[in-house]
């Protein structure tokens, strides 16, 4: 905290830290559900995204390419989770549109 008040600490490296986190598993919560009907359930959905992130950081960890964090972990499957919460957004509200249609 002392770092970010004297200036010592860069802000821009921790904030891209969390949105670069977020962002990179963002377009699984939307595209993984299209394309596998099987992961339209957030139960199935989420056990697939912890095993496919899970995998990422370890082969991170294995290539020493990267390390095994967990708020990496963390921060992906909130970006998966709001993907996947896009994608439920805009398959609900044409869902609700063709009922309304009829």
């Amino acid at each position: 905290m002392l770092a970010m008040v004297n200036g010592s600490m860069n802000l821009i490296i921790p904030i891209k830290n969390l949105a670069g986190n977020v962002s990179a598993f963002l377009p699984m919560g939307i595209f993984l559900p299209y394309f596998f009907k099987v992961l339209n359930r957030l139960k199935s959905f989420t056990i697939s995204m912890t095993a496919m992130i899970l995998s990422v950081e370890i082969i991170q960890l294995v290539t020493r390419r990267g390390s095994l964090d967990i708020d990496d972990f963390i921060l992906n499957m909130i970006g998966a989770l709001i993907g996947f919460g896009l994608w439920k957004a805009m398959t609900g509200r044409r869902v609700r549109g063709k009922e309304l249609n009829l």
